[in-house]
Protein backbone atom coordinates (compact mmCIF):
# COMPACT_ATOMS: atom_id res chain seq x y z
CA UNK A 1 0.00 0.00 0.00
CA UNK A 2 1.15 3.56 -0.74
CA UNK A 3 -0.09 6.54 1.26
CA UNK A 4 0.49 10.27 0.99
CA UNK A 5 0.03 13.21 3.34
CA UNK A 6 -0.57 16.34 1.25
CA UNK A 7 -0.51 19.66 3.11
CA UNK A 8 -1.17 23.14 1.76
CA UNK A 9 -1.33 26.26 3.95
CA UNK A 10 -2.34 29.73 2.71
CA UNK A 11 -3.82 31.30 5.83
CA UNK A 12 -0.82 32.70 7.68
CA UNK A 13 -1.46 35.74 9.92
CA UNK A 14 0.20 38.85 8.41
CA UNK A 15 1.95 36.83 5.67
CA UNK A 16 -0.78 34.95 3.73
CA UNK A 17 -0.09 32.95 0.60
CA UNK A 18 -2.32 32.50 -2.42
CA UNK A 19 -1.60 29.21 -4.17
CA UNK A 20 -0.54 26.59 -1.64
CA UNK A 21 -3.98 25.07 -1.06
CA UNK A 22 -4.64 25.02 -4.80
CA UNK A 23 -1.29 23.33 -5.41
CA UNK A 24 -1.85 20.76 -2.65
CA UNK A 25 -5.27 19.88 -4.06
CA UNK A 26 -3.80 19.45 -7.55
CA UNK A 27 -0.97 17.22 -6.27
CA UNK A 28 -3.44 15.13 -4.27
CA UNK A 29 -5.66 14.64 -7.30
CA UNK A 30 -2.69 13.71 -9.50
CA UNK A 31 -1.22 11.16 -7.06
CA UNK A 32 -4.53 9.51 -6.20
CA UNK A 33 -4.87 7.84 -9.60
CA UNK A 34 -2.60 6.63 -12.37
CA UNK A 35 -3.21 7.79 -15.92
CA UNK A 36 -5.35 4.70 -16.62
CA UNK A 37 -7.51 5.69 -13.59
CA UNK A 38 -6.26 2.77 -11.49
CA UNK A 39 -5.73 3.52 -7.75
CA UNK A 40 -2.33 4.87 -6.80
CA UNK A 41 -1.78 6.62 -3.46
CA UNK A 42 -4.30 6.68 -0.63
CA UNK A 43 -4.43 10.41 0.06
CA UNK A 44 -4.82 12.43 3.26
CA UNK A 45 -5.26 16.05 2.14
CA UNK A 46 -5.01 18.76 4.80
CA UNK A 47 -5.55 22.43 3.92
CA UNK A 48 -6.87 23.84 7.20
CA UNK A 49 -4.07 23.03 9.65
CA UNK A 50 -3.65 25.75 12.28
CA UNK A 51 -0.99 24.53 14.71
CA UNK A 52 2.34 22.78 14.94
CA UNK A 53 0.70 20.09 17.03
CA UNK A 54 -1.79 19.24 14.27
CA UNK A 55 0.90 19.00 11.61
CA UNK A 56 3.27 17.07 13.88
CA UNK A 57 0.53 14.55 14.63
CA UNK A 58 -0.26 14.08 10.93
CA UNK A 59 3.39 13.55 10.01
CA UNK A 60 3.92 11.07 12.84
CA UNK A 61 0.78 9.15 11.85
CA UNK A 62 1.54 8.87 8.13
CA UNK A 63 5.11 7.64 8.69
CA UNK A 64 4.16 5.16 11.42
CA UNK A 65 2.74 2.54 9.06
CA UNK A 66 4.70 -0.10 7.17
CA UNK A 67 3.68 1.09 3.70
CA UNK A 68 5.36 0.31 0.40
CA UNK A 69 5.72 4.05 -0.20
CA UNK A 70 4.93 6.89 2.21
CA UNK A 71 4.98 10.38 0.72
CA UNK A 72 4.79 13.79 2.39
CA UNK A 73 4.16 16.92 0.29
CA UNK A 74 4.09 20.39 1.82
CA UNK A 75 3.30 23.74 0.24
CA UNK A 76 3.51 26.80 2.46
CA UNK A 77 6.06 28.97 4.22
CA UNK A 78 9.54 27.74 5.02
CA UNK A 79 12.05 29.45 7.28
CA UNK A 80 15.71 29.13 8.24
CA UNK A 81 17.73 30.71 11.04
CA UNK A 82 20.94 29.91 12.91
CA UNK A 83 19.24 26.89 14.48
CA UNK A 84 18.17 25.26 11.19
CA UNK A 85 15.18 25.02 8.87
CA UNK A 86 11.47 24.94 9.69
CA UNK A 87 8.14 24.19 8.07
CA UNK A 88 6.08 27.14 9.20
CA UNK A 89 2.58 26.73 10.67
CA UNK A 90 -0.03 29.49 11.18
CA UNK A 91 0.64 29.63 14.93
CA UNK A 92 4.24 30.71 14.41
CA UNK A 93 5.96 33.16 16.73
CA UNK A 94 9.49 34.52 16.86
CA UNK A 95 11.93 31.70 17.66
CA UNK A 96 9.10 29.20 17.41
CA UNK A 97 8.27 29.31 13.72
CA UNK A 98 7.08 25.78 13.18
CA UNK A 99 8.30 22.19 12.99
CA UNK A 100 12.03 21.67 12.70
CA UNK A 101 13.13 19.96 9.49
CA UNK A 102 15.58 17.95 11.58
CA UNK A 103 12.68 16.66 13.64
CA UNK A 104 10.74 15.70 10.51
CA UNK A 105 13.78 13.97 9.01
CA UNK A 106 14.16 11.86 12.17
CA UNK A 107 10.55 10.68 11.82
CA UNK A 108 11.07 9.93 8.14
CA UNK A 109 14.34 8.07 8.77
CA UNK A 110 12.78 5.93 11.49
CA UNK A 111 9.65 5.06 9.51
CA UNK A 112 9.06 1.34 8.82
CA UNK A 113 7.81 2.17 5.29
CA UNK A 114 9.95 0.63 2.57
CA UNK A 115 10.34 3.91 0.68
CA UNK A 116 9.80 7.40 2.08
CA UNK A 117 9.51 10.47 -0.13
CA UNK A 118 9.45 14.09 1.07
CA UNK A 119 8.54 16.87 -1.39
CA UNK A 120 8.69 20.44 -0.11
CA UNK A 121 7.55 23.55 -1.99
CA UNK A 122 8.59 26.28 0.42
CA UNK A 123 11.36 28.81 0.91
CA UNK A 124 14.69 27.49 2.25
CA UNK A 125 13.47 23.92 1.68
CA UNK A 126 16.89 22.80 0.41
CA UNK A 127 18.16 22.83 4.00
CA UNK A 128 16.10 19.66 4.64
CA UNK A 129 18.58 16.84 5.17
CA UNK A 130 21.59 19.10 4.62
CA UNK A 131 24.79 18.04 6.44
CA UNK A 132 25.23 21.41 8.14
CA UNK A 133 22.11 20.81 10.23
CA UNK A 134 22.90 17.19 11.03
CA UNK A 135 26.34 17.36 12.65
CA UNK A 136 28.17 17.33 9.28
CA UNK A 137 27.02 13.79 8.55
CA UNK A 138 24.67 12.41 5.94
CA UNK A 139 21.63 11.35 7.92
CA UNK A 140 19.41 10.20 5.10
CA UNK A 141 18.62 6.56 5.75
CA UNK A 142 18.23 3.96 3.04
CA UNK A 143 14.88 4.27 1.28
CA UNK A 144 14.58 8.04 1.81
CA UNK A 145 14.22 10.54 -1.04
CA UNK A 146 13.96 14.32 -0.69
CA UNK A 147 12.88 16.70 -3.44
CA UNK A 148 12.67 20.41 -2.67
CA UNK A 149 11.63 23.50 -4.59
CA UNK A 150 14.63 25.65 -3.73
CA UNK A 151 18.05 25.72 -2.13
CA UNK A 152 18.60 26.44 1.54
CA UNK A 153 19.07 30.18 0.94
CA UNK A 154 16.45 30.57 -1.79
CA UNK A 155 12.80 31.55 -2.01
CA UNK A 156 10.15 29.34 -3.61
CA UNK A 157 8.45 31.50 -6.21
CA UNK A 158 4.85 31.79 -7.36
CA UNK A 159 3.66 32.71 -10.85
CA UNK A 160 0.15 32.98 -12.28
CA UNK A 161 -1.40 31.73 -9.05
CA UNK A 162 0.72 28.59 -8.72
CA UNK A 163 4.06 27.62 -7.26
CA UNK A 164 6.70 27.45 -9.99
CA UNK A 165 8.05 24.18 -8.63
CA UNK A 166 4.67 22.50 -8.12
CA UNK A 167 3.55 23.49 -11.62
CA UNK A 168 6.54 21.58 -12.99
CA UNK A 169 5.99 18.72 -10.52
CA UNK A 170 2.43 18.30 -11.80
CA UNK A 171 3.58 18.32 -15.42
CA UNK A 172 6.23 15.71 -14.59
CA UNK A 173 3.66 13.49 -12.85
CA UNK A 174 1.28 13.92 -15.77
CA UNK A 175 3.73 12.09 -18.02
CA UNK A 176 6.46 14.63 -18.67
CA UNK A 177 8.95 12.63 -16.60
CA UNK A 178 7.79 9.14 -17.65
CA UNK A 179 10.13 6.52 -19.04
CA UNK A 180 9.15 4.28 -21.96
CA UNK A 181 7.20 2.06 -19.59
CA UNK A 182 5.18 5.04 -18.39
CA UNK A 183 6.82 4.92 -14.94
CA UNK A 184 7.62 8.19 -13.15
CA UNK A 185 10.33 8.16 -10.47
CA UNK A 186 11.56 10.87 -8.09
CA UNK A 187 14.81 11.01 -10.06
CA UNK A 188 13.06 11.55 -13.39
CA UNK A 189 10.87 14.24 -11.78
CA UNK A 190 13.98 16.05 -10.58
CA UNK A 191 15.59 15.82 -14.03
CA UNK A 192 12.43 17.27 -15.61
CA UNK A 193 12.11 20.11 -13.08
CA UNK A 194 15.85 20.86 -13.10
CA UNK A 195 15.94 21.26 -16.88
CA UNK A 196 12.82 23.43 -16.95
CA UNK A 197 14.03 25.77 -14.21
CA UNK A 198 17.34 26.44 -15.93
CA UNK A 199 20.72 27.26 -14.39
CA UNK A 200 19.81 30.55 -12.67
CA UNK A 201 17.37 31.70 -10.00
CA UNK A 202 15.37 29.21 -7.95
CA UNK A 203 17.05 25.80 -8.07
CA UNK A 204 15.45 22.49 -7.02
CA UNK A 205 17.34 20.12 -4.72
CA UNK A 206 17.36 16.32 -4.89
CA UNK A 207 18.75 13.97 -2.24
CA UNK A 208 18.28 10.24 -2.08
CA UNK A 209 19.54 7.02 -0.58
CA UNK A 210 17.81 4.22 -2.43
CA UNK A 211 18.83 0.84 -3.82
CA UNK A 212 15.85 0.16 -6.08
CA UNK A 213 13.58 1.90 -8.57
CA UNK A 214 10.63 3.75 -7.04
CA UNK A 215 7.64 4.74 -9.17
CA UNK A 216 5.35 7.50 -7.88
CA UNK A 217 2.83 7.30 -10.72
CA UNK A 218 2.21 5.50 -14.00
CA UNK A 219 1.28 7.41 -17.14
CA UNK A 220 0.36 6.29 -20.63
CA UNK A 221 3.52 4.74 -22.16
CA UNK A 222 4.72 6.51 -25.33
CA UNK A 223 5.06 3.12 -27.00
CA UNK A 224 3.21 -0.17 -26.60
CA UNK A 225 4.89 -2.48 -24.11
CA UNK A 226 4.17 -5.40 -26.44
CA UNK A 227 6.36 -3.72 -29.07
CA UNK A 228 9.11 -3.14 -26.53
CA UNK A 229 9.05 -6.83 -25.63
CA UNK A 230 9.77 -7.72 -29.26
CA UNK A 231 13.18 -6.05 -29.18
CA UNK A 232 14.91 -9.35 -28.41
CA UNK A 233 12.85 -11.07 -31.12
CA UNK A 234 13.88 -8.59 -33.81
CA UNK A 235 17.47 -8.09 -32.69
CA UNK A 236 19.45 -11.25 -31.92
CA UNK A 237 21.90 -9.25 -29.81
CA UNK A 238 22.26 -5.55 -28.93
CA UNK A 239 24.65 -4.89 -31.83
CA UNK A 240 22.66 -6.78 -34.46
CA UNK A 241 21.72 -4.90 -37.65
CA UNK A 242 18.30 -5.93 -38.93
CA UNK A 243 18.31 -6.19 -42.77
CA UNK A 244 15.50 -4.46 -44.63
CA UNK A 245 14.20 -4.51 -48.19
CA UNK A 246 11.21 -3.08 -50.11
CA UNK A 247 8.93 -5.91 -48.92
CA UNK A 248 8.75 -4.09 -45.57
CA UNK A 249 7.22 -0.94 -47.11
CA UNK A 250 3.46 -1.16 -47.71
CA UNK A 251 3.63 1.06 -50.83
CA UNK A 252 6.06 -1.27 -52.61
CA UNK A 253 4.81 -3.84 -55.11
CA UNK A 254 6.73 -6.54 -53.27
CA UNK A 255 5.21 -5.66 -49.86
CA UNK A 256 4.59 -8.58 -47.51
CA UNK A 257 2.03 -8.19 -44.76
CA UNK A 258 4.20 -9.64 -41.96
CA UNK A 259 7.15 -7.45 -42.96
CA UNK A 260 4.96 -4.36 -43.19
CA UNK A 261 3.83 -4.93 -39.59
CA UNK A 262 7.45 -5.21 -38.48
CA UNK A 263 8.39 -1.95 -40.20
CA UNK A 264 5.47 -0.17 -38.52
CA UNK A 265 6.83 -1.37 -35.18
CA UNK A 266 10.29 -0.19 -36.18
CA UNK A 267 8.88 3.25 -36.99
CA UNK A 268 7.47 3.48 -33.47
CA UNK A 269 10.78 2.35 -31.98
CA UNK A 270 12.54 4.98 -34.09
CA UNK A 271 10.11 7.68 -32.90
CA UNK A 272 11.04 7.10 -29.22
CA UNK A 273 14.76 6.95 -29.91
CA UNK A 274 15.40 3.21 -29.62
CA UNK A 275 16.22 2.50 -33.23
CA UNK A 276 17.92 4.25 -36.17
CA UNK A 277 18.34 3.35 -39.85
CA UNK A 278 21.85 2.55 -41.05
CA UNK A 279 23.12 4.65 -43.93
CA UNK A 280 19.83 6.49 -44.46
CA UNK A 281 18.06 9.41 -42.83
CA UNK A 282 14.67 7.67 -42.56
CA UNK A 283 13.76 4.03 -42.10
CA UNK A 284 11.51 4.20 -45.18
CA UNK A 285 14.56 4.77 -47.36
CA UNK A 286 16.48 2.07 -45.48
CA UNK A 287 13.78 -0.39 -46.57
CA UNK A 288 13.50 0.87 -50.14
CA UNK A 289 17.29 0.89 -50.61
CA UNK A 290 17.87 -2.49 -48.94
CA UNK A 291 19.77 -1.10 -45.97
CA UNK A 292 19.34 -2.04 -42.31
CA UNK A 293 18.49 -0.62 -38.91
CA UNK A 294 20.09 -0.94 -35.50
CA UNK A 295 19.49 -0.14 -31.86
CA UNK A 296 20.61 3.12 -30.30
CA UNK A 297 22.37 3.15 -26.92
CA UNK A 298 18.97 3.66 -25.31
CA UNK A 299 17.58 0.85 -27.44
CA UNK A 300 20.31 -1.47 -26.19
CA UNK A 301 19.38 -0.57 -22.62
CA UNK A 302 15.75 -1.53 -23.17
CA UNK A 303 16.84 -4.65 -25.09
CA UNK A 304 18.68 -5.72 -21.92
CA UNK A 305 15.61 -4.99 -19.77
CA UNK A 306 13.50 -7.20 -22.02
CA UNK A 307 16.14 -9.93 -22.00
CA UNK A 308 16.20 -9.86 -18.18
CA UNK A 309 12.41 -10.10 -18.00
CA UNK A 310 12.01 -6.61 -16.49
CA UNK A 311 9.57 -5.44 -19.14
Amino acid sequence: MSRALIVGIDDYPSVPLNCCIKDAEAVAQMLARNADDSPNFAIKLQTALRTKAELRESIAEIFAAKDDITLFYFSGHGFMDEFGGYIVTPDFTDYDEGISMVEILKVVNNSPATDRVVILDCCNSGVFGAPQITDNATHINEGVTILTAAGKDESALEIDGHGVFTNLLLAALDGGAADLRGKISPGSIYAYVDLAMGPFGQRPVFKTNITRFVSLRSSEPPISQSILRKLTLYFLNPDYEYPLDPSYEFTAKSAKQDNVRILKNFQQLERVGLLIPVGEEHIYFAAMHKKSCKLTSLGKHYWALVKEGKI
